[in-house]
């Protein structure tokens, strides 16, 4: 006769329940198996998608900001509003009545372009000067004579002299058009080399997660997650962008903290274009098992000889059968082992 003998705990990544040792006695009599006490509480083994899903706080805005930093000393003659949108060609901000225009382009402005000069650079400052209607030049990384003859006719479309040389400091190249998000210069202040004008981001409403280094299997680059609005409806995500923070201590006391920051992009623009900034709750889904025979972490059994197993039962008769145990979630457990199918009846120790 197989016979419970002590209560010993179960854990596992989707939860912790209590588990029966047991022994099983006689396997080789399977087909008459030992007669025991039939289970009072019991349940049945379902077939279902098991997911091992979390949900954290996260902030609704326009994701990662950056900054647009002055390259020469002057005084700031002009700076948008905060909020304000940007696009290709626009005036980002003006240092002695000289205008920062805003360009297209993964890689930032780092040196002054002139004839001879290549690049990737160079290659990002002519493809804005053909979308803006300029020509007569190839569209390469190479700084020619008619790339300078296009330059010129920019600059007297700005009102700025026509020398054919883009000097550091006069463009701001980035991913696309930008929203302002705050400003840190004044008009009419003076201004030194390499001090922050303003912050901004993209224009696509994001979601940012701060998640705890112990939670980083949460962060699964293109992951899909499920975020919750203040409204109580739900939009979709995907994880765009996975990151390491650190977190100055807030005392000399305490230690800085890891972070790991998850961006998350959203298609459904419509749906969050009311906030600007809103808190809202992000649903992770770590792992997912589709069309898995489960049960509740309850039923688990811990057998003497290793491992675990679930007492099946007809209504009259009851056996230990040993299950392989897989996903943990939700208060369910995947399980496999012989003779377990859907709607196998299993019992609930008390």
């Amino acid at each position: 006769m197989r016979k419970a003998l002590t209560a010993v705990a179960v854990l596992a990544a989707g939860g912790a329940a209590s588990a029966f040792l047991v022994s099983r006695g006689d396997t080789s009599q399977a087909t008459n198996p030992a007669a025991q006490a039939v289970p009072i509480n019991t349940t049945k083994v379902t077939q279902q998608t098991l997911k091992d899903t979390e949900t954290q706080d996260g902030t609704l805005g326009f994701g990662q900001s950056s900054s647009a930093v002055n390259r020469v000393a002057g005084t700031v003659t002009a700076v948008p509003d905060s909020g304000q949108e940007l696009r290709r060609g626009n005036t980002v901000y003006s240092i002695d009545n000289k205008p920062t225009t805003l360009l297209y382009g993964a890689l930032p402005a780092y040196r002054r372009l002139v004839i001879g000069s290549e690049g990737t650079d160079v290659l990002q400052l002519e493809q804005n000067l053909k979308a803006m209607g300029y020509t007569g030049f190839t569209v390469d990384d190479e700084y020619t004579d008619a790339t300078a003859a296009a330059v010129e006719e920019w600059q007297e479309d700005l009102g700025l002299d026509e020398t054919g040389v883009v000097e550091l400091g006069s463009v701001l190249f980035a991913p696309g058009h930008l929203r302002v998000d705050s400003v840190q210069a004044e008009e009419g202040s003076p201004l030194g080399p390499n001090q922050p004008v303003l912050s901004y981001t993209g224009t696509t409403r994001a979601v940012t997660v701060q998640l705890d280094a112990a939670d980083q299997r949460l962060a699964t680059l293109n992951g899909a997650v499920t975020v919750a609005l203040p409204d109580g409806k739900s939009v979709p995500g995907k994880i765009q962008k996975v990151s390491t923070v650190i977190i100055p201590a807030e005392s000399p006391d305490k230690d800085p903290e890891t972070k790991v920051e998850v961006i998350v992009a959203l298609a459904d623009q419509k749906a969050v274009a009311a906030w600007s900034s809103a808190a809202v709750d992000v649903t992770f889904t770590a792992s997912e098992r589709k069309n898995v025979l489960t049960v509740p972490v309850a039923a688990l059994v811990a057998l003497r000889e290793g491992g675990f197993g679930v007492e099946v039962t007809d209504g009259t008769t009851s056996r230990y059968v040993p299950v392989k145990t897989g996903l943990f979630a939700n208060g369910q457990v995947e399980i496999s082992g012989t003779g377990i199918t859907a709607g196998t009846t299993v019992g609930i120790p008390k």
